[in-house]
């Protein structure tokens, strides 16, 4: 099975487990979720959604957007554009660089970064439990 149709079928579940009824347009947005490489908002979601089933409703895409994090198969990221973003929960933990003037989203790993973090939390006689660490920045310009 490939992650797209494993993570549908894991967020259908999710709903299932719910006792939510999925329905056609649910369905659609299930879907349009599952295959989202991306750190989509609602609307975009909505938009993506509504092209290949008109009866999407956005108000269904925010229910079942809230419905799947409050089950933890989503994340929502609240970056500084002020937009709520989503993102699957499936994926192993990465960073997130955030371009000011695009809005675009990169996602990266640094093993210095999270040794780092482990040091700075353990001076400080913490052991970290999660955490997440968001840029902002500008790409520089080519000579």
């Amino acid at each position: 099975m490939s992650g797209e149709i494993e993570r549908y079928e894991r967020f259908r579940q999710d709903l299932k487990a719910a006792g939510i009824r999925l329905t056609g347009p649910r369905k659609v947005i299930l879907r349009v979720l599952a295959e989202a490489d991306d750190h989509p908002d609602a609307h975009a979601l909505f938009l993506r959604a509504s092209a290949i089933d008109a009866a999407v409703s956005l108000s269904t895409v925010y229910r079942t957007l809230k419905l799947l994090e409050e089950r933890g198969a989503i994340q929502r990221h609240a970056f500084a554009d002020g937009r709520s973003r989503f993102e699957n929960n499936d994926v192993e933990h990465h960073d997130h660089l955030i371009d000011l003037d695009t809005g675009a989203v990169i996602e990266f790993r640094s093993e210095k970064i999270e040794r780092l973090q482990a040091e700075i939390a353990a001076e400080l006689g913490y052991d970290i439990i999660r955490h997440k660490l968001e840029l902002y920045g500008r790409r520089r310009p080519k000579n």
